[in-house]
């Protein structure tokens, strides 16, 4: 039992550092091109934060478990959006740049409704639908870089003696590491000191397993806020939210087919597009349409977005 504690410690303090490091490399290459910072939340950030969902869910697709992919995919856009933002937005609420969130959201959207017409319809993901996620990744990820590059370099952009490119690449590779190495050491430690206390398997998995993979979004989004930078933190959200869609569920349908599972029924019919897919559209909703049509985040919207969360959690123990 000793082991476990102190690699779970372990792990929680690379995630700790990790997430800072990355952070840092994050802004100061957002400063360098003259880039928002709520767009390099959404694509640079949000590759790095997304790597554990990817691994997770390739791995489970390989190794015949299409249910964790799509379970992982479904939950960590719910997790990110209505925990993981929430709690951003109600310590921190802000103006926000429509223009910015725009094009994330639009793809996020389209993604989303990609993904529950082939559940509704067919309830069959064949390779085919994983790759036209792939190709809606793509097509995201060239539109964003060209708005990147036609962004205007403000005033002190560039080189500076404190910090250099090679030095912020570094910044934001080691610490996704860190980030991907600290959230599997406190996950699987977090499983083995839970099962050692009697916890059951099924707290577990809603609990340890669920959130592991977000751990990053939310160390991500806690540093983001102590350095001050609440743009970052919204853009990681949106942009992992897209790219687990679009990304995590690309490769692993382009890897292994996989039908919509079924674990629980309400109302006769399968709980997943009864309850799941619903609350994904509903939080995502509600994440950013104040954003897109105010330009601005309250606090109550962060605390509706946790009510919501927590209904949610309280509705799955019950099935």
């Amino acid at each position: 039992m000793t082991v476990p504690v102190i690699l779970f410690f372990i792990g929680l303090i690379c995630l700790i550092k990790g997430g800072d490091w990355f952070v840092d490399g994050a802004v100061n290459i957002a400063h360098r091109f003259g880039a928002p910072e709520l767009l390099i939340g959404a694509t640079v950030v949000s590759i790095g934060t997304t790597l554990p969902e990817v691994m997770v869910s390739a791995t489970s697709a390989l190794e015949g478990h299409g249910e964790i992919a799509y379970g992982n995919a479904i939950g960590s856009v719910i997790c990110n959006a209505a925990l993981i933002a929430a709690v951003t937005i109600a310590v921190r609420p802000g103006k926000i740049d429509p223009k910015t969130l725009r094009a994330p959201v639009i793809f996020f959207f389209a993604a989303a409704a990609l993904y529950a017409g082939v559940a509704y319809t067919t309830g069959y993901f064949s390779r085919l639908t994983g790759m036209i996620l792939l190709a809606v990744f793509i097509v995201y990820m060239i539109i964003t870089v060209l708005q990147i590059k036609g962004a205007s370099l403000p005033a002190g952009g560039g080189e500076t003696a404190e910090s250099s490119l090679p030095k912020d690449l570094g910044l934001l590779i080691i610490g996704a590491a860190l980030i991907a190495v600290g959230a599997k050491l406190l996950v699987d430690n977090g499983i083995i000191i839970a099962q050692a206390l009697g916890v059951p398997e099924s707290v577990i998995a809603l609990t340890f397993i669920a959130l592991g993979t977000s751990l990053p979004e939310l160390v991500t989004a806690v540093t983001s806020l102590a350095k001050g930078h609440g743009s970052l933190s919204l853009g990681n959200v949106v942009g992992a939210n897209l790219f687990n869609l679009a990304l995590v569920s690309g490769v692993s349908v382009t890897l292994s087919p996989f039908q919509v599972p079924q674990s629980a029924t309400i109302g006769g019919r399968n709980a997943s597009l009864v309850l799941d897919l619903p609350v994904m559209f509903l939080v995502m909703v509600l994440l950013t349409a104040p954003a897109l049509f105010k330009g601005k985040l309250s606090r109550i919207q962060g605390i509706l977005l946790l009510a919501v969360y927590a209904a949610f959690c309280a509705v799955q123990f019950t099935l």
